[in-house]
């Protein structure tokens, strides 16, 4: 089974086990969406909250396919929902199932994300986030670090 930091780090691995995160696409709302990640924030880190703030903003894009807003909403449903692999209270591991639903994805999507939607993103980061931990955001798909 790969491991979620394996994923990241090198975005190739095939035998992810992820859940079928299709099947929370019912799960997901703006409301709801932004009031977990206000909650979630600093426990979640900035990279985390980075991919979900450009997948929600990428499926308000009208540049985007059926098809991709329909995955996006499946990860963020997934995101929003209580029950998932791992549950969200356990300490630490309890967002990586999130994490690697969100940047296989975000891997998936990428070259429909705009640097418009990246630098707000990365602008909405500074509302729970210093710029030390913002710069971590430069290695969420930096195969050489966690």
């Amino acid at each position: 089974m790969c491991q979620i930091n394996e994923f990241v780090r090198s975005k190739k691995c095939i035998d992810m086990n992820l859940p079928d995160f299709m099947s929370y696409s019912n799960k997901f709302t703006a409301g709801d969406f932004v009031e977990k990640i206000s909650r979630i924030a600093k426990r979640a880190g900035a990279k985390l909250v980075y991919a979900a703030l450009i997948l929600y903003y990428t499926l308000q894009s009208d540049k985007i396919s059926v098809k991709d807003k329909a995955i996006i909403i499946g990860a963020l449903g997934y995101l929003i929902s209580p029950l998932d692999v791992i549950p969200d209270a356990i300490p630490i591991a309890g967002l990586g199932d999130d994490l690697a639903v969100l940047v296989y994805v975000l891997n998936k999507v990428w070259g429909n994300v705009s640097d418009e939607i990246k630098d707000k993103a990365k602008s909405k980061l500074g509302k729970w986030f210093d710029e030390d931990e913002i710069a971590e955001i430069n290695t969420l798909f930096d195969k050489d670090k966690e």
